[in-house]
């Protein structure tokens, strides 16, 4: 022990000064970089194709980190991460469980359980645009239109048709188009973005308050059992939570609850992820 903290100092002594140099590395490289841009647009005349290039290079240098910022957002609205993380919410509530497992392990079991059944959908989508794309075979336009193609289909394979027609009226009267009735898209490209990710997020939560809703009831059960064996004995003064969550917990171990509840939340989307 004398001799591990002298070692743990030298070393986030050592790791400080790489960091500091890679910093500044990054600096002086950042720097020379918007000099080596500015002094670009600089010489290249005004309305020649050189310039139009450097400057549609800017721009979708920009659109590339705009687009980076937002995929968190993208993650839990085009995906099943909502549903699933809802879910073990409500379990955790429904065991009595404050911060057992912590929201870290929630998030990342929720995450990964994610990553699993959009896998599909990430392969149709690397296959069939960003491939493609590095290997200039197609456009910027195409490969957003292939790249999002994957992920409209499954949003609508997983939004009720009464979602969708909620928001395309709520579209059309928000653009002033005559109130007809207009039939429902029947496939994915018939339907508009625009309409398509909100309808899917409130599809979701409906159905993951609903999951909810049927995993808390058994511990409810629980819980009414507990308090009225602790009525009819007289113990009043006991708080029924304090019994009731060692049953909860053991109840939920012997069904295999993890399992089951994993398995069941996974394979309601396994026909439709590709």
């Amino acid at each position: 022990m004398a001799g591990l903290i002298p070692f743990l100092c030298r070393s986030g002594l050592i790791a400080g000064l790489a960091l500091f140099g890679a910093g500044a590395a990054v600096a002086q490289d950042a720097g020379g970089l918007l000099e080596s841009l500015s002094g670009a647009l600089t010489d290249a005349a005004p309305g020649t194709d050189e310039r139009a290039t450097l400057s549609g290079r800017i721009l979708q240098f920009i659109a590339l980190m705009t687009v980076l910022s937002v995929a968190p957002g993208l993650l839990m609205i085009m995906t099943c991460f909502t549903r699933f993380v809802i879910v073990f919410s409500i379990l955790r509530s429904a065991l009595g469980l404050n911060q057992t497992p912590p929201n870290m392990v929630l998030t990342s079991m929720a995450l990964f359980m994610t990553f699993f059944v959009m896998q599909p959908v990430f392969e149709d989508a690397w296959e069939g645009g960003l491939r493609p794309l590095l290997n200039n075979s197609i456009t910027e336009e195409q490969a957003i239109e292939r790249v999002g193609a994957p992920f409209k289909t499954f949003m609508f394979a997983n939004t009720r048709p009464k979602d969708l027609a909620l928001f395309r009226d709520l579209a059309a009267r928000a653009d002033g188009a005559p109130a007809v009735a207009t039939p429902d898209p029947l496939t994915a490209e018939e339907a508009g973005w625009r309409e398509l990710v909100p309808a899917f997020m409130i599809s979701e939560l409906r159905r993951a308050f609903a999951i909810g809703f049927l995993v808390y009831l058994p511990f409810v059960a629980i819980d009414l059992i507990v308090a009225s064996i602790l009525m009819s004995a007289g113990m009043m003064m006991l708080p029924p939570v304090l019994i009731s969550l060692p049953f909860k917990i053991i109840f939920f171990v012997l069904i295999d609850g993890w399992y089951m509840l994993a398995g069941s939340l996974m394979e309601s989307y396994m026909p439709l992820g590709g």
